[in-house]
């Protein structure tokens, strides 16, 4: 009987062994073909992170207002630039990367970042566009294809399928599409744009908080002390006690990177649309002295959106030997900010 067990197990092994043995190249193949589709997926990868080049806004208009053969109208630069942002999400080399299940792009993290600071100042500037820039009053009624674009634009950016992020955004496209060939009809005049000085500062105002936001997330790559711990902590009663500082807040390492490039894509996006508004808003920005203001913001978006030559985001000290990119971006950015608290001041004015 031993024997008869022992030997079961030798033939269950040289069946094993003739089995590995004869499928041998099969496993080398399928190994070979896993090592050439990483490696492809590697330099794909490579090329979906380039950032898409900016374009002139205003060649731009010129050519989509010659292909649908109507006048730039006020309001069709600003509608044509969202529109063409909305599509680089989406045409872009990669397509729409942040909702990807699959390598290289379920691997990716900088261009999902980068993609959702586009997309956070598409959205604000199609609810400003809804709510103040299309309509006369409070009391007017809402454009019929900006009620369905704003909306779309604030699908979960990260849907795969049913329904897909790409086919809702490209809902909210065609609707900007028809509201801008309303717009600039001669036939059609139920679609407007005004371009007044409290519907643009109405937008600056939610601008003003997100660059605020950006600029302090991005400080914070050094660690930095919150404000509102501080005075919570100072004593009113003795004025000359020492203030006792609240705790550092830094970014983690790993979020480096991820704050960064969500700074580049809302720096891109709103590089075009300051473009945009120095057409479309250039009689009111003249008339309250606020067009050097608007030639510095771009200026400083210019700036953010400078050549990276190194192959990752530094996060050296405030004044180490390393750079810190984030807080290089952050000086652009603040200034950026300071530039539009100047055009709200001027705005506001009678």
């Amino acid at each position: 009987m031993p024997g008869k067990i022992r030997q079961y197990f030798r033939d269950r092994k040289d069946d094993v062994q003739d089995y590995a043995g004869g499928s041998g190249f099969i496993g080398k193949f399928i190994l070979a073909l896993l090592v050439v589709y990483l490696l492809v997926s590697v330099v794909v990868g490579i090329y979906w992170s380039s950032e898409p080049d900016t374009f002139s806004v205003r060649d731009y208009t010129r050519s989509v207002a010659n292909s649908m053969e109507r006048e730039p109208v006020t309001g069709f630069a600003t509608t044509v630039t969202m529109i063409r942002i909305a599509e680089t999400l989406l045409e872009k080399p990669g397509g729409y990367i942040s909702n990807d299940i699959f390598p290289p792009g379920v691997w990716l993290d900088n261009m999902p970042n980068w993609e959702f600071g586009v997309l956070v100042q598409l959205r604000d500037l199609s609810r400003a566009m809804r709510r103040d820039i299309a309509r006369s009053q409070s009391q007017s009624a809402e454009d019929p294809d900006l009620t369905i674009a704003e909306p779309q634009f604030h699908f979960d950016s990260g849907s795969w399928a049913i329904p897909s992020t790409e086919a809702e955004y490209r809902r909210g496209i065609e609707a900007l599409k028809r509201y801008l060939n309303r717009l600039s009809s001669p036939e059609q005049a139920n679609a407007h744009f005004f371009a007044r000085a409290d519907n643009l500062n109405n937008w600056l105002a939610d601008l003003e908080t997100r660059l605020g936001s950006l600029s302090r997330t991005l400080g914070e790559s050094v660690g930095k002390a919150t404000v509102s711990d501080a005075v919570v902590n100072m004593d009113a009663g003795d004025p000359l006690a020492e203030e006792a500082m609240g705790e550092d807040v830094k970014t983690a390492w790993t979020k480096i990177d991820d704050v960064f490039y969500e700074a580049r894509g809302s720096a891109w996006a709103l590089l075009h649309i300051f473009r945009a508004i120095e057409v479309d808003f250039r009689t009111v920005l003249q008339d309250k002295n606020a067009m050097a203001s608007v030639r510095q913001v771009i200026i400083e978006l210019e700036g953010a959106l400078g050549e990276i030559w190194s192959p990752v985001i530094l996060n050296g000290s405030g004044f180490g030997v390393l750079a810190n990119h984030s807080l290089t971006m952050a000086a652009y950015i603040s200034r950026a900010n300071a530039a539009v608290s100047n055009m709200r001041d001027l705005l506001s004015r009678g």
